[in-house]
Order: structure tokens, then sequence, then C-alpha cells
């Protein structure tokens, strides 16, 4: 069994409130959820208007799906139009 997680520290330069980054995220998160059929939260920089920490959690029996898996999330929320990456911290065991 292998357990695998993707964090993105994320810049939202266009948020200029919590409103608007909730809304930003959110919609990154269902989108995420919907294509992948992973687990995601948002796990840090909660108060911050411009910047969001996004996490990704997922299991599988073989390893090479797993890594396939984060690198197309890695790859769309990458391509996403209003977050632009600013560190990827990716685990896996």
């Amino acid at each position: 069994m292998v357990v695998a997680s993707l964090t993105w520290e994320l810049s939202l330069p266009g948020c200029s409130s919590l409103k608007q980054k909730r809304s930003v995220i959110r919609s990154l998160r269902d989108r995420l959820r919907k294509r992948f059929n992973i687990s995601v939260a948002e796990t840090g920089l909660q108060d911050v208007h411009s910047r969001a920490e996004l996490t990704i959690a997922l299991v599988g029996t073989e390893g090479r799906v797993v890594e396939s898996i984060l690198d197309k999330a890695d790859r769309f929320v990458e391509n996403h139009g209003e977050a632009i990456i600013m560190r990827v911290t990716r685990e896996v065991h």
C-alpha cells in the first residue's frame, strides 16, 4: 500500500479579501476532488488574503499509479489561472 500527499503553497495575486480567496480555493479544491477522486484540504495560511496552502492525499496499491496521479494533479494546479505555485512538498510512503 502506498500513501502519498502533495502540498502546494499558492500565491493568489487577484485576491484582496478572504471572500475572494475562498471562492478561488473552493473552485480549485472541488475541481481536484472531482477530476482525480482525491482528498483535498486547505491546510494553512487561512487568514492571509493573497496566499493559500492546499494539500491532497491519496492511497493506492501501486507506487507508479500514485505518482502519476500526483503529477497530473500538480500540472492541473499549475495550469489554474488564478493561483501561482510558490512551493511544492511531496511525500510518498
